[in-house]
């Protein structure tokens, strides 16, 4: 469920919608910090 998440974050990078990207931005943060 994580990595779908990661990956479609990683896809709603390029989103026109900033609201859908800053969410994008915070999942895959977060997903690097659990990666430490």
């Amino acid at each position: 469920m994580m990595k779908q998440d990661l990956q479609t974050a990683r896809r709603n990078l390029n989103s026109p919608n900033i609201k859908t990207r800053k969410r994008a931005l915070k999942i895959i943060k977060q997903h690097q910090n659990q990666d430490k």
